[in-house]
């Protein structure tokens, strides 16, 4: 670590406003309420500390989810300057926990490069906690200070001293902001694991002591994103054991990238700005994507892979199995698009192609062997590009020939208005049957499915499209696939898969999900995609019916009820009637269902690949470590 404690004191703190917006409109500070505010709360203080660890000041951060749902970072780092503020006239640490937009990230010594929501993090967090507890270790002494929804219960007071160095923050989030205050370790720990790839050295930890015998995880790589790129493949059958690696420093900027592909045919990049992951992309995946092209393709022409009258490969061609891992850190990075997470510094884009260009160039020329394995991938997946296009092609000209495009077995709604209509997929024809007659024609479409649809994790995208079952949902949905999606064209904004509690449904309605993930991502992105829930019980009691979807809530319900009633379990939406399944599925005031989301697209890729990838041991392992949590077994 470098850097004096004196060099970051309350001059360099700066003030833009007070707190009071922040409890009446949490939203536009946090994004949501939900579960996904909640944990923004804990990311917000490690990306404090985060910016400790990326200024040189810190290498270690602990996270403790305690028995009350409560939270401490600690770090050690410089800890929060405690002295008077020149303008304020009170602690600095007082000024950041109080003041939204104070903090050393908007002046010009406190830190060069940082992330988090721009200098509103600490405070936000504050404001939307029933009760928060600083404890500043710095200049031989302790200094605590507490505050309760915001506001100081007290002053900041000397309470000790200490040769160490850094920051605890201890917080309870506010129930009367959050809809629910309990804490998913899982979620806490992706993001932990994830910025210690991204900051190679860093030690992180996490305890939470909610469980039975706790056990701190320790998150430690010596190899960074090299690391990271290794644990997103550990599964998969890897082209270039050794990655390509490197960083790079211009215009202040420093560029690290990783680069490694796979058998697969799926393409996963992963770009970060400041250990900010930029969802929406950027400048930097652009430059990223543009200096690959290039690279690639000017080597097989100098290498003669490709010949004279050959076409370039595409981009998605040369990505095809691709892992890429890309962070950039600037000075002040500019964050847009609807969730704010695309960089949008356009001098990024050319830094980071020449960087690429360089460093891949050399790799090829040092690597002849893995560069021939590359470029025969690239060359094959152009290959099937062609044939997949000329399949389109065949498509768009035998729609144009037809009266309807519509496939043949889709029952569709009468609505125009795609914002109000409904698609259930459903699996087989006696349950479409049965959905067709219960559905409200006005808004709701049918569309059963004879059979299971293919693995699209196993196929190229020439393949996906010969097959009846994906064409009919392609059609039908009418987005389109691949490069010719387009979201504004969907004639449905909620698509539900409906498929029976057994095996075969669960089967099915996998097979869906992993087609949706792969082929039209954005559905799930932009909340499009369902799972309907059907009840797998029903008690008859004269002309009274009740359903349940869990046994134990049934179980419950005949306990208090000390009548009797006739149980029934359904296997299969083909054994309820019409009425039943409009009353129990599908009318929006009675139906139960799952939104499905991506919080993790990292993890989510994992899952994918582990159920329905050709590694049979991956597959295994996932099963027995997630059994415990299945339901719905028909067995």
């Amino acid at each position: 670590m470098e850097g004096p404690l004196n060099g970051y004191n309350a001059s360099d703190i700066q003030v833009l406003e007070g707190l009071e917006a922040v409890r009446k409109r949490p939203g536009m500070y946090i994004g949501t309420t939900g579960p996904k505010g909640l944990h923004h709360l804990v990311f917000e203080i490690v990306d404090n500390s985060i910016d400790e660890a990326v200024g040189g000041y810190c290498n270690e951060i602990q996270a403790i989810i305690h028995k009350d749902n409560s939270v401490s970072v600690c770090d050690n780092g410089r800890g929060i300057p405690v002295d008077i503020h020149p303008q304020m006239g009170i602690p600095a640490l007082e000024v950041i926990m109080t003041t939204l937009h104070s903090g050393g990230k908007f002046g010009g010594s406190g830190y060069n490069i940082s992330g988090g929501l721009h200098g509103v993090g600490l405070s936000v967090v504050n404001a939307l906690s029933s009760r928060m507890e600083v404890t500043v270790k710095r200049d031989g002494s302790v200094y605590r200070q507490c505050y309760e929804q915001g506001i100081p219960v007290d002053k900041v007071e000397q309470c000790g001293t200490t040769n160490e160095n850094g920051t605890i923050i201890h917080f309870l989030p506010d129930p009367e902001i959050f809809e629910i205050t309990i804490f998913e370790k899982e979620i806490i720990e992706q993001r932990l694991r994830e910025l210690s790839f991204l900051n190679k050295g860093l030690r992180i930890t996490l305890l939470d002591e909610r469980e039975e015998d706790p056990k701190r995880k320790d998150f430690h790589y010596n190899n960074g994103l090299k690391d990271f790129v290794a644990y997103i493949n550990k599964k998969k059958e890897v082209i270039n054991e050794r990655p390509i690696y490197f960083e790079s420093k211009k215009e202040d900027v420093i560029v690290n990238i990783v680069i490694q592909y796979n058998n697969g045919y799926n393409e996963s990049i992963y770009s970060y700005a400041n250990n900010i992951r930029t969802q929406e992309g950027g400048t930097h995946e652009i430059g990223f994507k543009n200096g690959l092209t290039r690279v690639i393709n000017d080597f097989a022409r100098k290498s003669n892979f490709l010949k004279e009258n050959d076409t370039n490969l595409s981009g998605e061609d040369i990505r095809e199995g691709i892992v890429g891992i890309i962070s950039v850190l600037v000075k002040e990075p500019q964050f847009e698009g609807q969730t704010k997470t695309k960089l949008g510094n356009t001098f990024i884009r050319s830094i980071v192609e020449s960087a690429i260009f360089e460093n891949v160039e050399d790799y090829l020329n040092e690597n002849p062997v893995i560069a021939k394995k590359i470029l025969d991938k690239a060359i094959s997946a152009r290959r099937a590009r062609e044939a997949a296009r000329k399949a389109r092609e065949l498509t768009r000209r035998k729609s144009a020939l037809e009266s309807t495009s519509l496939p043949g077995k889709l029952a569709d709604c009468s609505s125009k208005d795609a914002a109000l209509c409904e698609l259930y997929i459903v699996e087989g024809d006696s349950a479409g049957g049965s959905a067709k007659q219960g559905r409200d024609r006005n808004y709701q479409a049918i569309l059963p499915l004879r059979g299971k649809i293919l693995n699209v994790q196993k196929a190229r995208l020439d393949r996906v499209l010969a097959n009846e079952e994906i064409k009919a949902l392609i059609t039908a949905i009418g987005t389109g696939i691949a490069e010719d999606f387009d979201i504004k064209r969907a004639r449905y904004h909620k698509v539900f898969i409906m498929t029976d509690a057994d095996v075969d449904g669960s089967h099915i309605r996998v097979l869906l999900l992993t087609y949706f993930y792969r082929y039209m991502r954005q559905l799930i992105e932009e909340g499009y995609i369902y799972i309907a829930q059907p009840p797998l019980f029903g008690l008859k009691r004269g002309n009274d019916m009740n359903y349940f979807h869990r046994e134990e809530d049934m179980d419950e319900f005949l306990k208090e009820s000390k009548q009797k009633w006739t149980v029934q379990r359904y296997k299969g939406l083909g054994e309820m009637d019409a009425e039943q399944l409009w009353h129990t599925t599908m009318d929006p005031d009675n139906r139960t269902i799952l939104q499905v989301n991506i919080d993790d697209a990292i993890r989510a890729d994992e899952i994918f690949s582990d159920l329905m990838g050709e590694n049979v041991q991956a597959r295994k392992d996932f099963i027995q470590e997630n059994a415990v949590y299945a339901t719905n077994l028909d067995i």
